[in-house]
């Protein structure tokens, strides 16, 4: 009795180790837009299609500061990269999140 369990836990375990072999590996993939707190990249192929300049706004007005472009690599599997910066000295108000 232990000898075939033993055995069919062997066999399921190459089962799952053949599973995942045949699965791609995903360690490249990265989102059409990606960010946090400090700033963020966009796709160029997603910047093509829609306004990217107000997407990186968004993005930082929702944790209160300002958006200043940083580079633009202008070609198929490029970014634009944009750094998030606190509000300059002398604003009056908190940057506005628009709604879309």
């Amino acid at each position: 009795m232990r000898i075939s369990g033993a055995a069919g836990l062997a066999a399921s375990t190459l089962v799952a180790l053949g599973l995942l072999a045949a699965l791609p590996a995903r360690a490249d993939w990265v989102p059409p837009f990606k960010g946090n707190d400090t700033g963020g990249i966009i796709a160029y192929s997603l910047a093509r299609q829609v306004d990217a300049r107000q997407l990186a706004v968004d993005h930082c007005a929702a944790y209160g500061k300002v958006v200043k472009f940083l580079a633009v690599q202008p070609y198929d599997g490029g970014y634009l990269s944009f750094a998030c910066r606190w509000v300059p000295y002398g604003a009056s108000e908190r940057p506005l999140r628009t709604l879309y």
